[in-house]
Parts: C-alpha cells; sequence; structure tokens
C-alpha cells in the first residue's frame, strides 16, 4: 500500500510539474511570437514610410528631434505627455472596457470569461515599474512603452476575466483569495519554495493556463465562485 501511495504521489507530482512548465511554455511561445509581430510589424511600417513617403533613413530619429523642437523650452509637456498620459490612454481604454462589462454585463462574449463575483477595481502599484527606467536613465520613448505594457499585463492580472490569448490571471488571483499562496509571476520561486501546494489542490490550478479557443475555462472546468479580496 505505501509503495502503491508513494507510486499515486510521484505521478501526481510529476503531472503538477508538467503543468506548471507546459503552461510556461505556452504563455512564453504566445508572448515570444506577439513581441516578433510586433517587431516585424514596427519594420514594416518604417519601410514603407520611408520607401514610399519619402522619409529619410532616420524616420523615427526625424519625427524625435521634431518634438523636441517643437517642446523646446517646455520638455516637461513632452515628458507628462508620453510617460503619464498615453499610458493613461492605454490603462482606461482596457479598464473601461471592463468596467462596462462589470456594471452592465454587456457584452455578452466578455463577461463570459468572468472568473470573479462582484465589482473589480482598477488600481495599480507603478512605483516598482518607474523606478526601473529613472535609475538607467532610459529614453522617453522606452518609458512610453514600458508603462503601457507594464499597466495592461497589470490588468490582465488583476482584473478577473480569463480572456482569449491572453496571459491565464488564475495564478495571481488565487493570492488575492489567499494571500499565503502564490506571490510570484511565472510560479518557479513558488513551486521551489512550496507556496503554492494549496493552488494546487484547486480547480483554478486546472484553469491556469493560455485560453487558445473561445470557450471560457469556467464553463469546461467549473469551481465555486470566488471573490478578489
Amino acid at each position: 500500500m505505501k509503495g502503491e501511495a508513494g507510486h499515486m504521489l510521484h505521478n501526481e507530482k510529476s503531472k503538477q510539474e508538467g503543468h506548471i512548465w507546459g503552461s510556461m511554455r505556452r504563455t512564453a511561445f504566445i508572448l515570444g511570437s506577439g513581441l516578433l509581430s510586433f517587431v516585424a510589424f514596427w519594420n514594416s511600417v518604417t519601410w514603407h514610410l520611408q520607401r514610399f513617403w519619402g522619409a529619410s533613413g532616420y524616420f523615427w530619429q526625424a519625427q524625435w528631434e521634431r518634438l523636441l523642437t517643437t517642446f523646446e523650452g517646455k520638455e516637461w509637456i513632452l515628458f507628462f505627455i508620453g510617460a503619464i498620459q498615453v499610458p493613461c490612454l492605454f490603462f482606461w481604454s482596457f479598464n473601461g472596457l471592463l468596467l462596462v462589462v462589470d456594471t452592465t454585463g454587456k457584452p455578452n462574449f466578455i463577461s463570459r470569461y468572468r472568473i470573479q463575483v462582484g465589482k473589480n477595481e482598477p488600481v495599480s502599484n507603478m512605483l516598482p515599474v518607474i523606478v526601473g527606467p529613472l535609475v538607467m536613465g532610459s529614453h522617453l520613448s522606452s518609458i512610453t512603452m514600458w508603462f503601457s505594457l507594464a499597466l495592461i499585463i497589470t490588468t490582465i492580472s488583476h482584473c478577473g476575466y480569463h480572456l482569449p490569448f491572453l496571459p491565464s490571471p488564475e495564478f495571481h488571483d488565487y493570492h488575492h483569495l489567499k494571500f499565503n499562496q502564490c506571490y510570484g509571476v511565472l510560479g518557479v520561486l513558488d513551486h521551489l519554495h512550496g507556496t503554492d501546494t494549496m493552488f494546487k489542490q484547486t480547480k483554478a490550478y486546472e484553469r491556469h493556463v493560455l485560453l487558445l479557443g473561445f470557450t471560457p475555462l469556467s464553463e469546461s472546468i467549473p469551481d465555486s465562485p470566488k471573490r478578489m479580496e
């Protein structure tokens, strides 16, 4: 009996490890593909601008210098727009849509992917995100892109919706349910330190995968609803 129990425990542990690494591989594949697609699109746009619109070979540098000339003596306005207003536009565009869904339950094709009960709040801790670019002296264009990306990823983790083709929020969502679990981002350190053992025993763990279809995982792997605390 002990040998059989040990064998079952070993199989369960192997299954959990395979689930984590499989989820990480799928996430890396999607994010990597998205990054490559973005770079290809960016380079294509630049090539067309330079070839058909007669722009110089330093198109983006020319645009940056034009902005500096326009805001000469008032560079703080340029920084305010790039570091605050543009990221806020991305933030509220995404969160505004989710607030409408939270309030009205419509459109239904989004509300189907809800994994929480109750209203969600668009809050975000930006301090760790801000420190890096300031310490490194990053270019304003890099700061703008980094802040916008960080806000979107934070929203995905906290929004309470497990949407198709976006990273799974199940792991971090469980952290808000049980604050002594699931501290990390990818889950590797939680696995090593054993701070995801409770999470691995839930249906949320089975749903912690990148959704590559349009059937909500909460329907295919149901669980009792929970509220983010």
